[in-house]
Protein backbone atom coordinates (compact mmCIF):
# COMPACT_ATOMS: atom_id res chain seq x y z
CA UNK A 1 0.00 0.00 0.00
CA UNK A 2 1.27 3.26 -0.74
CA UNK A 3 1.42 5.42 2.12
CA UNK A 4 0.89 8.55 0.18
CA UNK A 5 -1.87 7.40 -1.21
CA UNK A 6 -5.09 8.92 -1.28
CA UNK A 7 -7.56 8.33 1.48
CA UNK A 8 -10.47 5.43 1.69
CA UNK A 9 -8.68 2.93 -0.70
CA UNK A 10 -8.84 -0.97 0.09
CA UNK A 11 -7.21 -1.61 3.41
CA UNK A 12 -8.14 1.55 4.84
CA UNK A 13 -9.66 3.03 8.05
CA UNK A 14 -11.34 6.29 8.90
CA UNK A 15 -10.52 7.11 12.75
CA UNK A 16 -12.55 10.30 13.90
CA UNK A 17 -10.64 10.95 17.59
CA UNK A 18 -12.67 12.79 20.14
CA UNK A 19 -15.02 15.26 18.26
CA UNK A 20 -16.86 15.88 21.43
CA UNK A 21 -19.31 18.57 22.42
CA UNK A 22 -16.85 19.64 25.32
CA UNK A 23 -14.25 19.82 22.66
CA UNK A 24 -16.40 22.41 20.68
CA UNK A 25 -16.66 26.14 21.23
CA UNK A 26 -18.27 27.11 24.29
CA UNK A 27 -17.36 23.15 25.69
CA UNK A 28 -15.60 22.89 29.08
CA UNK A 29 -12.36 21.81 27.11
CA UNK A 30 -12.61 23.57 23.75
CA UNK A 31 -10.24 23.39 21.14
CA UNK A 32 -9.63 25.94 18.67
CA UNK A 33 -11.11 25.65 14.86
CA UNK A 34 -12.34 22.91 16.30
CA UNK A 35 -15.69 23.47 14.59
CA UNK A 36 -14.39 23.97 10.87
CA UNK A 37 -13.44 20.22 11.30
CA UNK A 38 -17.05 19.08 11.43
CA UNK A 39 -17.05 19.85 6.76
CA UNK A 40 -14.36 17.98 6.21
CA UNK A 41 -14.98 15.07 8.74
CA UNK A 42 -18.46 14.61 7.31
CA UNK A 43 -16.92 14.43 3.98
CA UNK A 44 -14.44 11.89 4.98
CA UNK A 45 -17.43 9.84 6.52
CA UNK A 46 -19.15 9.77 3.35
CA UNK A 47 -16.53 8.96 1.14
CA UNK A 48 -15.66 5.98 3.57
CA UNK A 49 -19.81 4.51 3.78
CA UNK A 50 -19.54 4.79 -0.06
CA UNK A 51 -16.46 2.99 -0.61
CA UNK A 52 -18.21 0.33 2.40
CA UNK A 53 -14.63 0.95 4.59
CA UNK A 54 -14.25 0.68 8.28
CA UNK A 55 -15.17 3.93 10.28
CA UNK A 56 -13.67 3.96 13.99
CA UNK A 57 -14.33 7.21 16.71
CA UNK A 58 -12.60 7.54 19.94
CA UNK A 59 -14.70 10.06 22.80
CA UNK A 60 -13.40 10.55 26.11
CA UNK A 61 -15.68 8.83 28.49
CA UNK A 62 -14.46 9.98 32.11
CA UNK A 63 -15.85 8.96 35.30
CA UNK A 64 -16.81 12.15 37.17
CA UNK A 65 -13.94 11.86 39.62
CA UNK A 66 -11.21 11.13 36.54
CA UNK A 67 -7.72 11.44 37.52
CA UNK A 68 -6.90 14.01 35.09
CA UNK A 69 -9.23 16.84 36.49
CA UNK A 70 -8.11 19.36 38.32
CA UNK A 71 -10.32 18.69 41.60
CA UNK A 72 -7.81 15.53 41.27
CA UNK A 73 -4.53 16.85 40.92
CA UNK A 74 -4.73 16.90 37.39
CA UNK A 75 -4.22 19.25 34.15
CA UNK A 76 -7.45 19.64 33.05
CA UNK A 77 -11.41 20.83 34.19
CA UNK A 78 -13.84 18.88 33.66
CA UNK A 79 -14.44 17.09 30.51
CA UNK A 80 -16.45 14.30 28.34
CA UNK A 81 -17.92 12.76 31.60
CA UNK A 82 -19.46 9.50 30.72
CA UNK A 83 -23.19 10.32 29.64
CA UNK A 84 -23.31 13.60 30.23
CA UNK A 85 -23.92 16.45 27.17
CA UNK A 86 -19.92 17.16 27.38
CA UNK A 87 -19.67 13.81 26.03
CA UNK A 88 -21.94 13.06 23.15
CA UNK A 89 -20.67 13.82 19.89
CA UNK A 90 -20.03 17.46 17.88
CA UNK A 91 -23.75 18.50 16.87
CA UNK A 92 -23.36 17.69 13.50
CA UNK A 93 -21.43 14.88 13.11
CA UNK A 94 -22.04 12.41 10.42
CA UNK A 95 -20.97 9.13 12.18
CA UNK A 96 -22.88 5.61 10.92
CA UNK A 97 -24.84 3.87 13.09
CA UNK A 98 -22.15 0.80 12.30
CA UNK A 99 -18.64 3.13 13.24
CA UNK A 100 -17.05 1.18 15.83
CA UNK A 101 -16.65 3.47 19.08
CA UNK A 102 -13.88 2.90 21.17
CA UNK A 103 -14.30 4.99 24.50
CA UNK A 104 -11.18 6.00 26.68
CA UNK A 105 -10.19 7.03 29.90
CA UNK A 106 -12.73 5.12 31.70
CA UNK A 107 -10.61 4.18 34.53
CA UNK A 108 -11.02 6.52 37.25
CA UNK A 109 -6.94 6.28 38.48
CA UNK A 110 -5.61 6.00 34.83
CA UNK A 111 -5.73 8.07 31.88
CA UNK A 112 -5.24 7.47 28.36
CA UNK A 113 -4.69 9.99 25.35
CA UNK A 114 -4.85 7.10 23.06
CA UNK A 115 -7.52 5.54 20.87
CA UNK A 116 -5.72 2.06 21.50
CA UNK A 117 -5.71 2.65 25.01
CA UNK A 118 -7.97 0.08 27.08
CA UNK A 119 -10.18 -0.39 24.35
CA UNK A 120 -10.39 -3.28 21.41
CA UNK A 121 -9.77 -0.64 18.66
CA UNK A 122 -6.59 -2.78 17.23
CA UNK A 123 -8.81 -6.33 17.47
CA UNK A 124 -11.25 -4.04 15.68
CA UNK A 125 -9.43 -2.78 12.84
CA UNK A 126 -7.18 -6.02 12.60
CA UNK A 127 -10.75 -7.97 12.15
CA UNK A 128 -11.45 -5.57 9.34
CA UNK A 129 -7.98 -6.49 7.76
CA UNK A 130 -7.45 -2.90 8.29
CA UNK A 131 -3.55 -1.91 6.87
CA UNK A 132 -3.74 1.84 7.29
CA UNK A 133 -5.78 4.54 9.35
CA UNK A 134 -6.71 7.70 7.89
CA UNK A 135 -7.25 9.89 10.94
CA UNK A 136 -8.72 12.99 11.90
CA UNK A 137 -9.81 14.98 14.76
CA UNK A 138 -8.60 16.77 18.26
CA UNK A 139 -6.59 17.60 19.73
CA UNK A 140 -3.79 17.52 17.63
CA UNK A 141 -0.55 17.58 20.77
CA UNK A 142 -2.38 15.20 22.44
CA UNK A 143 -5.38 12.33 21.50
CA UNK A 144 -4.48 12.70 17.81
CA UNK A 145 -0.61 12.47 18.92
CA UNK A 146 -0.70 9.51 21.45
CA UNK A 147 -3.09 7.50 19.11
CA UNK A 148 -0.85 7.92 15.70
CA UNK A 149 2.10 7.10 17.69
CA UNK A 150 0.73 3.91 19.13
CA UNK A 151 -1.11 3.47 15.55
CA UNK A 152 2.86 3.54 13.84
CA UNK A 153 3.69 1.36 16.77
CA UNK A 154 0.82 -1.50 16.18
CA UNK A 155 2.66 -1.40 12.69
CA UNK A 156 -0.45 0.27 11.11
CA UNK A 157 0.50 3.23 8.06
CA UNK A 158 -0.70 6.51 9.12
CA UNK A 159 -2.30 9.32 6.50
CA UNK A 160 -3.07 12.36 9.08
CA UNK A 161 -5.63 14.30 7.50
CA UNK A 162 -4.29 17.94 7.23
CA UNK A 163 -7.61 19.66 6.82
CA UNK A 164 -9.46 17.50 9.81
CA UNK A 165 -7.29 17.96 13.12
CA UNK A 166 -7.26 20.99 15.21
CA UNK A 167 -4.63 21.76 18.38
CA UNK A 168 -5.39 23.33 21.93
CA UNK A 169 -2.13 25.07 21.59
CA UNK A 170 -0.65 26.19 17.97
CA UNK A 171 3.00 25.67 18.53
CA UNK A 172 2.68 22.29 20.73
CA UNK A 173 0.66 20.97 17.61
CA UNK A 174 3.31 22.18 15.20
CA UNK A 175 5.66 20.19 17.26
CA UNK A 176 3.50 16.97 17.89
CA UNK A 177 2.76 17.15 13.70
CA UNK A 178 6.48 17.28 13.39
CA UNK A 179 6.82 13.81 16.20
CA UNK A 180 4.15 12.10 14.07
CA UNK A 181 6.08 12.78 10.79
CA UNK A 182 9.54 12.00 12.37
CA UNK A 183 8.04 8.55 13.57
CA UNK A 184 6.40 8.00 10.07
CA UNK A 185 3.09 9.68 9.75
CA UNK A 186 2.32 11.04 6.61
CA UNK A 187 0.72 14.08 6.65
CA UNK A 188 -2.19 14.41 3.11
CA UNK A 189 -3.37 17.76 2.25
CA UNK A 190 -6.47 17.83 0.09
CA UNK A 191 -5.83 19.17 -3.51
CA UNK A 192 -6.58 22.63 -3.99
Amino acid sequence: MDPNAAPAQAGDALLVVDMQRDFMPGGSLAVPDAQRLLAPLNHWLRRFAAEALPVCASRDWHPPHHVSFLAQGGPWPPHCVAGSDGAAFADGLALPADAYIASKGTRPDADSYSAFGDTELDAVLRGDAVRRLCVGGVATELCVLHTVLDALHLGYAVLLLGDSIAALDEIDGARALHTMRAAGAVLWEPPR
